[in-house]
């Protein structure tokens, strides 16, 4: 195996992580798949002997990757195309009904994504990676060009919705 398939394997095993974190930053299906393939672009064209942790390398380049993305959005007052709510669930059924739950999740998901569309872009960012995949604030805090204090200060701002 040569280098570049052992570096596209390691990507592949992150691939997941990348779009989930990337998903819940942008909102959006196409654009989280825009920013792994743009992290997977950057790591192509990168030397990468001295990363310790790929996943947390990557993590952050999506992370930089949707920030310039929600920069750019709010600048240009942009709205992703799918992007739309759908119809929320208004009945609660008791029982354990599979169908049941996964409509309630990804309702819930939308209500999070609607929430999350009222903050700034540091704010989403340092929220999405603490809240959502326990990112220490002392590695979000470069990110956004901020002290560790400062991050969790984003990351509450949700708090005060």
């Amino acid at each position: 195996m040569n280098e570049r398939e052992w570096l596209t394997d390691r990507f592949e095993e992150h691939r997941g992580h990348l779009r989930a974190v990337a998903y819940r930053m942008l909102g959006s299906a196409g654009e989280a798949d825009d920013a792994v393939q743009d992290a997977w672009l950057r790591l192509d064209r990168t030397d990468t002997t001295d990363v310790d942790n790929l996943g947390a390398w990557l993590t952050t380049v999506v992370a930089r990757v949707c920030l310039n993305v929600l920069r750019s959005r709010e600048q240009r007052r942009e709205q992703p195309l799918d992007a739309r709510p759908s119809d929320p669930v208004t009945s609660r059924e008791d029982g354990a009904d599979p169908e049941h739950e996964a409509v309630l999740a990804d309702s819930v998901g939308l209500a999070l994504l609607i929430v999350l569309d009222t903050l700034t872009p540091a704010e989403r960012l340092a929220f999405v990676l603490h809240d959502m995949f326990a990112v220490p604030f002392g590695e979000i805090a470069p990110m956004i060009d901020r002290s560790p204090a400062a991050a969790r200060q984003l990351a509450l701002a949700l708090i005060h919705i």
